[in-house]
């Protein structure tokens, strides 16, 4: 078994807090290298170590709040939409800051596609369109509304600073897909 360095995950670390403190304060187009370097107190040189540039820093950081709620999705397959959707907005909670940045920056574009994917790919075998309500809609075109409509609300939850809970949240929100 092969030792990790404990200095990468601790750098990796600094310089992810790092990106999301400096764009507290600036796009991040205009966020340099040595920005980022200086905020998390390492070399050019040790940034080069772990990331090509500075986008390949806020996707890496992006896929990986991507591939927790993933994750989280798996361990509630089984529960109502209310209970399952709590998983993730207390998760969004957690993570305020990132998620409240990623969705309210205009530069965030592929965070929101990323997250637009990860719902269309969860919603994808949750509803029926061959019988009841739903018989005859586009199965695509469901999908595509729901992750749609389930993205604006949780952008509009951030970019409104938590008007309600993360609990009231998740059951409002599940409520609503119970319906479709």
């Amino acid at each position: 078994m092969t030792n990790v360095d404990r200095r990468i995950p601790k750098t990796q670390e600094a310089l992810q807090t790092a990106v999301l403190q400096l764009m507290t304060e600036k796009s991040f187009e205009k966020i340099t290298i040595q920005d980022l370097s200086d905020k998390a107190n390492v070399s050019r040189g040790t940034f080069y170590l772990h990331y090509r540039d500075k986008y390949d820093l806020l996707d890496k950081l992006i896929d990986t709040h991507i591939e927790e709620l993933r994750e989280r999705c798996k361990g509630v397959a089984n529960l109502d939409f209310p209970s399952a959707i709590l998983t993730w907005t207390e998760y969004f909670n957690q993570h305020y800051s990132f998620f409240s940045l990623m969705l309210a920056s205009k530069g965030a574009t592929y965070f929101k596609n990323q997250f637009y994917n990860l719902l269309v790919e969860e919603f994808s075998d949750k509803f029926n369109t061959s019988e009841g309500k739903n018989k005859d809609f586009n199965t695509d075109l469901i999908i595509s509304f729901l992750a749609s409509a389930y993205a604006g609300v949780v952008e509009w939850w951030f970019t409104n600073e938590r008007p309600v809970t993360h609990q009231a949240l998740a059951e409002q929100l599940g409520g609503l897909l119970e319906r479709i």
